[in-house]
């Protein structure tokens, strides 16, 4: 693939991607927990968008403004941010699962002019403390809120003829909020140059999207990969996606995708690890599931046989992060190697360097990292130019991970390059966590690191020294893990907790987290052997 097919036109909006299929194709079926349906055709979803985008620049919010959202898996969500986009509006995606200081950060640091929130989680925006100057509007979706704008009836009241904003393919589309493991999220800027080039790289070398297809990505709303798989992913490629607004369980999985014949299926590996342990299996026909992908975590061998074994379905890997699209995977029409990470999406933007930025020989372990000028990876982190350099070594932006490569360049991850954990498909930071234990008052100093799981490839693992007074009886854990729930997202809480008298640390006093991962690894061990 040659660089200018991934270069957008100087005047690009992602949205003129989707107005191609604009007509009465099914863009999505939707399905909830109650059983409740609905299918929505691209000219819906089209028209909506518009109304949505007249409901912005009616409440002042124009081209370069931010707004911040948080939904669930319902049409709105797709609503808002064509809506958005169209409107040359940049979206912050939130997770349901975020507190008020998180929030208020996203709000605060991202200048955001609105937040359109879920009904049910305007409670969280409700108990914010800190000023935010930014925030002129709040619009509750898909229910009344006291003291919120109503989406339903301003979208009543709306125009369905806009006229899509003329914006430069480097404006700002998405400013999506990771977690790193010092300081606080970081920013993420992607442009519409950035949808342009995901369109033309993941859909076809790695989830195989075809004309006619129905594809689940089980990403939720709030997660950069929603925006890769479920939003762009289909509607940028013209096919039918499909959305389950409802807790994950992993019969409910399985008959849902024998229900609607899913062609492509792209969920995390915890997924596909709680799906493998469903008694009989052999009972679910998915005869019409034509790829199956995986990102977030490296995949179990024992899943994968499973898998092949049941439904003759090779389950591939995929490798990426927020500040890409997919990077390496098992691509379409190459061997699959089982163990590895996959091959580069694009051999000329991905690779493995060491700390002097020389690319290293098969078989060595080394930094993967991107090109710079890939267009596909993010413009900088939002305000934050110095951690954007921080993670670069010459022409070369850094993932913070290792691998070595193989003969075949055939990438084989060998860990993190720093602390971040991933848990069941989660990207967390142990500071965050760290920050949150630390404001407990028995809580004197504590370490939190990846402890390895074999559903959730890791969990939160806090070691934690107490102040003098209180005992480290096990009645403290369940108070601590609460504690931390109502802090930050709780999907970060540790859900192991150890009581120690002392931490290993550097002669500077930082903690020496690897230390902590490694007597966790080799437990880990011990106990499967």
């Amino acid at each position: 693939m040659e660089l200018t097919e991934l270069i957008a036109p100087q005047k690009y909006n992602l949205t003129n991607e989707i107005d191609r299929f604009d007509s009465d194709r099914v863009a999505l079926f939707w399905e909830n927990e109650n059983g409740d349906k609905r299918s929505f055709t691209y000219h819906e979803l089209i028209e909506k968008g518009k109304r949505f985008a007249n409901v912005l620049n009616n409440l002042g919010i124009k081209k370069g403004d931010v707004v911040m959202t948080i939904v669930p898996r319902i049409v709105d969500a797709y609503v808002i941010y064509l809506g958005a986009l169209r409107a040359g509006i940049a979206v912050i995606p939130g997770s349901e699962m975020l507190r008020p200081g998180d929030i208020s950060y996203r709000i605060n640091q991202g200048k955001a002019k609105a937040i359109i929130t879920f009904h049910d989680y305007t409670e969280q925006v409700d108990h914010i403390e800190e000023n935010m100057p930014s925030l002129q509007h709040k619009i509750s979706v898909a229910g009344e809120t006291d003291g919120w704008l109503s989406m339903d009836q301003i979208m009543s009241e709306a125009s369905n003829s806009y006229t899509t904003v003329d914006t430069d393919k480097d404006d700002m589309a998405f400013l999506t909020y990771t977690s790193g493991t010092s300081g606080a999220p970081k920013g993420v800027v992607h442009t519409h140059a950035w949808a342009y080039a995901h369109l033309r790289i993941a859909p076809q070398r790695w989830l195989d999207i075809q004309e006619g297809d129905i594809f689940w990505a089980t990403a939720a709303p709030g997660w950069q990969k929603w925006i890769w798989s479920p939003f762009l992913s289909v509607l940028g490629k013209g096919v039918t996606g499909l959305a389950y607004d409802g807790r994950f369980r992993p019969e409910k999985q399985l008959q849902l995708l024998q229900d609607y014949k899913v062609n492509v299926l792209c969920c995390t590996p915890t997924e596909y690890r709680l799906m493998s342990k469903v008694d009989h299996l052999e009972k679910f026909d998915l005869s019409n599931l034509r790829n199956a992908c995986s990102a977030g975590e490296a995949l179990n061998r024992g899943v994968i046989d499973i898998f092949k074994q049941t439904f003759d379905i090779q389950l591939k890997d995929g490798y990426g992060q927020t500040e890409s699209t997919l990077l390496v995977g098992t691509l379409v029409g190459h061997a699959i190697r089982i163990g590895s990470m996959g091959q580069p999406i694009l051999d000329e933007f991905i690779t493995i360097i060491d700390e002097d930025g020389n690319e290293v020989p098969d078989g060595v372990v080394g930094n993967i990292a991107v090109r710079r000028d890939f267009p596909a990876l993010f413009k900088t982190y939002y305000e934050q130019p110095d951690r954007y350099q921080a993670a670069v070594i010459g022409n070369y932006f850094l993932t913070g991970d290792r691998a070595s490569h193989d003969q075949d360049n055939y990438f084989w991850f060998q860990g993190r390059r720093d602390d971040v954990i991933i848990s069941s498909g989660y990207t967390i930071g142990p500071a965050e966590v760290e920050d949150a234990l630390l404001k407990h008052e028995s809580v004197k100093d504590c370490a939190v690191v990846a402890s390895p799981d074999p559903i959730r490839g890791n969990i939160v693992k806090a070691f934690v020294i107490l102040k003098d007074g209180y005992a480290p009886d096990e009645s403290r854990i369940p108070e601590l893990q609460k504690f931390v729930k109502n802090q930050t997202a709780p999907y970060k809480y540790p859900r192991a907790i150890e009581f120690v008298s002392d931490l290993p640390k550097t002669v500077s006093g930082k903690i020496m987290r690897a230390k902590l991962r490694e007597l966790e690894k080799r437990r880990a061990s011990e106990r499967h052997s």
